[in-house]
């Protein structure tokens, strides 16, 4: 029997979030998917007269690949990977796996070989109607701290609220941004000032991830001074990463230590913009409260911000370029420590709550209303 809950799923995919017109090419890249889901995808793209074309991937399959490639095979394929998507008018994709480590053991290089071909296939996607999400799987429950049903039914109930409310919800706090010059943000191990000056805010309310819920610029490039302390657990190429330290000099990371401190300063030594910071995001979702080491939903998690080594956006750019980007988040509320954000020598959020008026639509008893 068809769960009903890949229907309603399936139908903000397509109707709200990538908005498929009639004629729209659209690109559905699963990896470990149910496949109702998939189906129904395909069933509401045909309804709003697309067409959908469909990558099905394996996650220990693209280990294998990954260890075997070859500079040659990853030009190859990253060329046959452009070239399709530049065909898609919409792409939609779902990423599941019962292994969040599966490419742990992948050797650093043999990573950022294949990633720096596959650049420039993101540069492409990032111009069409995109969606990514994650896909439910017990490893993912495990990793929540719930049991599987249960958190089949927070996956659900988070990737389908009102995200047009959240949208609304969100202008005041672009605005607001838009104006700021200066940022301090403090907290436990954490003393950072920065500047926002002349950089546009960008709303995420549903459109290119789901879950969503977060307002995103990025600092001036060599703004950035002082110290942070991360307290959520960040998982990047395979690997969690533990109590990120990083300091800053002139917006470059200076010093960085971590449960890995080697691992982590390779992946910052991946190229120049890796010690620059591409992104700043405050995270409002009012269902997500706790981190579960998946990056789309912890970055998203209510009363939080996320500061991001590596690659800017091209809707808010600092002109930071890299190959990678890195989502790094600290929770403010007060079981994590607290902690405050002032714009301009205003305090506008103290232990994860907003305190203007304006802002208050934010707070999450009125997101969830």
């Amino acid at each position: 029997m068809l769960d009903p809950r890949f229907t309603k799923l399936a139908n903000v995919l397509v109707n709200y979030s990538t908005n498929v017109q009639p004629g729209d090419n659209v690109l559905i890249d699963a990896m470990e998917v149910d496949a109702a889901l998939i189906k129904e995808l395909v069933k509401a793209v045909s309804r709003a007269g697309g067409h959908s074309f469909v990558n099905l991937r394996e996650s220990s399959i693209s280990r294998q690949l990954l260890l075997a490639g070859t500079e040659e095979q990853f030009r190859l394929e990253a060329e046959m990977d452009k070239e399709r998507m530049e065909k898609m008018q919409a792409c939609i994709i779902i990423e599941g796996g019962l292994n969040i480590n599966e490419v742990s053991d992948v050797p650093d290089e043999q990573m950022k070989l294949a990633t720096s071909f596959f650049k420039e296939v993101s540069i492409v996607r990032l111009k069409k109607k995109w969606v990514y999400l994650r896909y439910p799987t017990p490893s993912m429950a495990q990793l929540a701290n719930k049991s599987t049903e249960a958190f089949e039914q927070f996956y659900f109930d988070v990737c389908t609220m009102d995200y047009a409310k959240m949208a609304k919800a969100m202008q005041p706090l672009k605005e607001l941004m838009e104006r700021t010059d200066r940022v301090k943000i403090t907290g436990p191990g954490t003393e950072l000032t920065f500047s926002i000056k002349g950089i546009p805010s960008i709303p995420c309310p549903g459109h290119y991830n789901i879950p969503d819920g977060e307002v995103f610029t990025a600092p001036v490039r060599d703004s950035v001074n002082g110290v942070i302390s991360f307290n959520t657990p960040s998982p990047y190429q395979g690997f969690t990463f533990e109590k990120v330290r990083l300091e800053f000099v002139d917006g470059k990371i200076v010093s960085a230590t971590a449960n890995d401190t080697e691992r982590l300063n390779n992946i910052l030594d991946t190229d120049e913009g890796a010690r620059y910071i591409g992104e700043f995001a405050l995270g409002v979702h009012p269902f997500i409260r706790e981190p579960m080491q998946d990056i789309l939903f912890d970055e998203k998690i209510d009363g939080s911000f996320h500061f991001t080594p590596g690659r800017c956006y091209d809707e808010a750019s600092n002109g930071n370029k890299s190959n990678i980007h890195w989502d790094m988040v600290m929770i403010q509320r007060p079981e994590y420590g607290g902690g405050e954000i002032w714009f301009d020598d205003h305090l506008i959020r103290r232990d994860g709550r907003f305190l203007l008026p304006e802002l208050a639509p934010l707070n999450p008893e009125n997101l969830k209303e």
